[in-house]
């Protein structure tokens, strides 16, 4: 009796795995709904952008789907039809690679105007000169007359 048992929960794991599996594949218009920013929406993704338009776009993608289109080919045609604009990010060559090379170049400069500055300041306070020895007498002085001045700042 217990094997049985083991058998028909296997089945049904098995089963249900296989289930998810197809549902998971079968949805990738929505992912790439929710993937692409949107040509009618700037700052949208597909899928957030309220026009008429995308929700035409976004029943396209699903017909392609349906019609058993692969989604590398669905994503070729979207983006000769509208062009790189539906990247969420540039792809990192040609002019796109600016956008990676640029933020990471100001980094490193600020850095090194960072360390250069650090080196000057602790360099300066090395190249101070000492003081110079107080004199005696004049160091007499004036704490004669500093104890002096608390004297008679002290009376009524």
């Amino acid at each position: 009796m217990p094997v049985r048992v083991w058998l028909v929960a296997l089945a049904f794991g098995c089963a249900a795995g296989a289930l998810a599996a197809t549902a998971a594949d079968a949805r990738w218009s929505d992912e790439v709904a929710r993937e692409m920013m949107s040509p009618y929406c700037p700052g949208r993704t597909l899928m957030d952008c309220p026009s008429p338009q995308a929700a035409e776009l976004i029943l396209w993608l699903s017909a392609q789907e349906e019609g058993g289109r692969s989604r590398e080919d669905v994503e070729a045609e979207l983006f000769r039809a509208f062009g790189d604009e539906l990247r969420q990010a540039p792809r990192p060559s040609g002019m796109g690679l600016a956008a990676y090379l640029v933020p990471a170049a100001a980094a490193v400069a600020g850095g090194v105007v960072v360390a250069l500055f650090l080196r000057r300041q602790r360099r300066g306070r090395a190249l101070a000169p000492p003081l110079a020895p107080v004199d005696p007498e004049l160091e007499r002085l004036v704490d004669d007359e500093l104890g002096a001045r608390a004297q008679s700042s002290s009376r009524p």
